[in-house]
C-alpha cells in the first residue's frame, strides 16, 4: 500500500467513474411525502400518482392506473354521424362511441374477496365481455349457497381431505358446497336439455339452427345461470342483467364440467350439446366490431390469450393491463409482457400497454378504487 495520501489510480478509475451529462429528459424518482398536509387522509387517486416516479413495480401500477382511465374515458363520434354498417361498437349513455373493454380473472380471485370488487366493476357495466375460467364461473354460484372460509397456507392437505375441506390457498371451501351446487343446478341442466329437445321435436330436425336461442354456448349457459341463481352478491346475475357476456372456452375444467359429466349418465341417451364454435365468433366478433379495444387481464394462461387472440382479430388491442406474477423466462404466456403480443399482432404497435408483476388481490382494489370508482356510480 502506497503511504502517500492518495487514491490508488485503479480503485479511483473504477470507483469514482464519471458520469455524463445528465439528459433533461430525465425524471427524478420520488415517492409521497407523509409529513405534507396534502398526505392526510389522502385518496386513493391521489396515492397511486405519488407512485408514478416512485420506481418499480409502484411506478407500473400507477401506469396501469392511467392507461385504465385513458381506456375507459376515451370518447369517439356521436351516432348520429356515423352511417348505419358504422354501429356495430359500444356506445356510452349519451351515444358516443366509447372502448369496449374485455376483462379476464382465473377462479382464484372469485375464490376470493376480490369476488365483491369484479362484482362492482360488472353490476354498475364497466366493463363490456369477461372471459373467465370455469372455477371463476362455478365459485360465483357457490358463493350464493354456501360461504368460503379463511384457513392458512400451512394447513395439511391429509388432515382436510380426512375432514372434507377443500383448500384453495390460504381459503377452505367446505365439499358440503359442492354437494349443494350438484342440488341447484341439476334441475336447470335438465330443465336446459329438455328444451334442446322439443326444439328438435318441434323443428322435425336431428340438430339445432346455429342461430336458435335454443342452440347452447358456454356464454348463454353462463347466462342462463345467472339468471336462475338471481342473487345481487353474484357476478354472473349482474352480468345477466346488465346483457355483459361471460366467455368459458373451458367449461368443463372443474365442477360444472362434474356436472355435466354426471349428467350425461342421468340423461342417457341424450345429452346436452355445448357449441364452443359460436362463442369463439362471438367474442371475436366483439373485437372486431370494436371502435377501441381495451383489455384488463388479471392473471394469466387460458384468459389471458384468449382475450389477447380475440384482439388479433382487429390487429390488436389499444390498451392493455396486465397483472400477474408470472416470469417470461420460461416462456409461458402468462409470464409474457406485453411487447410478446405485440410482436403476434395482439396489442398495436403504438397502443399504451402495461404489465404490473403483482398478486391481484393486493392491487386491483387499490386499481379500482383509484379509477373505475373513483366517481359515484350511477345507479343500476
Amino acid at each position: 500500500m502506497s503511504g502517500t495520501g492518495k487514491l490508488p489510480e485503479l480503485a479511483s478509475d473504477a470507483v469514482l467513474k464519471q458520469s455524463i451529462p445528465v439528459p433533461d429528459d430525465f425524471v427524478e424518482v420520488s415517492g409521497m411525502d407523509y409529513s405534507k398536509n396534502e398526505a392526510y387522509n389522502s385518496t386513493a387517486k391521489h396515492l397511486i400518482s405519488s407512485m408514478k416516479n416512485m420506481g418499480f413495480q409502484a411506478s407500473s401500477l400507477s401506469q396501469a392506473c392511467n392507461i385504465i382511465d385513458d381506456m375507459r374515458s376515451w370518447r369517439g363520434k356521436h351516432e348520429s354521424e356515423l352511417e348505419d354498417h358504422e354501429k356495430n361498437g359500444e356506445f356510452d349513455d349519451e351515444g358516443y362511441q366509447k372502448t369496449t373493454i374485455f376483462m379476464g380473472y382465473t377462479s382464484n380471485l372469485i375464490s376470493s374477496g376480490l369476488r365483491d370488487t369484479l362484482r362492482y366493476l360488472v353490476q354498475h357495466k364497466m366493463v363490456s365481455a369477461i372471459v373467465a375460467t370455469a372455477g371463476g364461473i362455478e365459485e360465483d354460484l357457490i358463493k350464493c349457497l354456501a360461504p368460503t372460509y379463511m384457513g392458512d397456507f400451512a394447513l395439511p392437505g391429509k388432515g382436510l381431505r380426512d375432514q372434507g375441506m377443500n383448500r384453495i390457498g390460504n381459503l377452505l371451501v367446505p365439499n358440503d358446497n359442492y354437494c349443494k351446487f350438484e342440488e341447484w343446478i341439476v334441475p336447470i341442466l335438465d330443465k336446459v336439455l329438455e328444451e334442446q329437445q322439443e326444439s328438435l321435436k318441434d323443428n322435425g330436425k336431428d340438430s339445432l339452427d346455429l342461430e336458435s336461442d335454443t342452440v347452447l354456448t358456454p356464454s348463454k349457459l353462463i347466462d342462463r345461470l345467472g339468471k336462475e341463481i338471481n342473487d345481487e352478491t353474484s357476478v354472473l346475475y349482474w352480468a345477466h342483467k346488465n346483457k355483459i357476456p361471460i366467455f368459458c372456452p373451458a367449461l368443463t375444467d372443474g365442477s360444472i364440467g362434474d356436472m355435466l359429466f354426471f349428467h350425461t349418465f342421468k340423461s342417457s341417451p341424450h345429452a346436452l350439446k355445448l357449441d364452443i364454435v359460436a362463442d369463439i365468433r362471438r367474442i371475436n366478433s366483439m373485437s372486431m366490431a370494436a371502435y377501441k379495444a381495451g383489455m384488463l387481464i388479471l392473471g394469466g394462461g387460458l384468459i389471458k390469450h384468449h382475450i389477447c387472440n380475440a384482439c388479433l382479430m382487429r390487429n390488436g388491442a389499444d390498451y392493455a393491463v396486465f397483472i400477474n406474477t408470472g416470469q417470461e423466462f420460461d416462456g409461458s404466456d402468462a409470464g409474457a409482457r406485453p411487447d410478446e403480443a405485440i410482436s403476434w399482432g395482439k396489442i398495436k404497435s403504438d397502443a399504451k400497454s402495461v404489465k404490473v408483476y403483482a398478486d391481484v388481490s393486493l392491487v386491483l382494489p387499490l386499481i379500482v378504487a383509484a379509477t373505475f370508482a373513483s366517481e359515484k356510480p350511477i345507479n343500476i
